[in-house]
């Protein structure tokens, strides 16, 4: 679509750092309505390629983040980070509402367990430790900075995966480093458990489709998955998928 001469564009913050994100960007970067930039936390060393400009690092809190929208004129907030990046998307409702900006969250829907699905769902990684039995292989699909907290089990053989190396003083539970990407392979997934012989998947309830073929590979092999619930959703207006949040800025656009 084109953007006619005598209006400008919408200034679009992005925050990001997941599939949804990019997906949004690749869309936002031909539309010529919006001016869109995305931001990233910074969580990443190496983070996946984005279309857009790209602001890398904290903004210091809801005062640093206010000011970032009233000094950049941003027009429209588009929080598409993690549905376990609960601190983001604090800071994010409160600078929005501090700065009277138009916020959406895109909360995409979580996972179901289907009839051939073992899942046992738990609230906190304190309870997911317990759960696991005496001597498992659990596949710890979970993100770097928590894996930290099964090292108290020794009895465990972990498989551990994550995109960055742990550094000198991260403490890590016994077991095999694998260090790559989520695949959307489930083949590769089964692979992967299959030659650590696992024997459980311990994952977050993430949903969409970037992780969910771990919980393919765990339903062919038939193994148990200790799930995260969800921790509870802002009451913020929310969508749930990248046509959503086009829908929403459209109509602020078109104000």
């Amino acid at each position: 679509m084109t953007q006619s001469e005598d209006t400008a564009p919408l200034k679009v913050l992005v925050l990001g750092g997941t599939g949804d994100a990019r997906a949004l960007a690749a869309r936002l970067v031909t539309d010529t309505r919006f001016s869109a930039s995305v931001s990233l936390a910074g969580a990443v060393e190496r983070p996946d390629a984005y279309p857009l400009p790209v602001r890398s690092g904290g903004f210091g809190g809801v005062e640093g983040l206010s000011g970032w929208i009233r000094d950049n004129a941003v027009g429209a907030l588009v929080d598409a980070t993690h549905p376990f990046a609960t601190g983001i998307s604090r800071n994010a409702a409160e600078a929005a509402r501090a700065t009277a900006t138009p916020l959406v969250r895109l909360e995409r829907p979580a996972w179901r367990a289907g009839p051939a699905d073992r899942w046992q769902e738990v609230d906190d990684l304190d309870e997911a430790v317990a759960a696991l039995p005496p001597g498992a292989r659990p596949f710890l699909a979970i993100g770097r900075k928590e894996i930290a907290r099964f090292a108290s089990r020794s009895d465990l053989d972990c498989l551990m995966r994550m995109i960055d190396p742990p550094g000198e003083e991260e403490r890590l539970p016994r077991g095999r480093l694998v260090l790559a990407r989520p695949v959307r392979d489930a083949d590769a997934e089964v692979a992967l458990l299959s030659e650590h012989g696992a024997t459980h998947v311990v994952a977050k309830n993430s949903g969409g489709p970037w992780g969910e073929a771990k919980l393919i590979a765990a339903r062919r092999l038939g193994l148990p998955v200790i799930l995260l619930r969800r921790p509870p959703a802002l009451e913020v207006h929310s969508v749930p998928d990248v046509d959503g949040v086009l829908d929403w800025l459209e109509s602020l656009s078109a104000r």
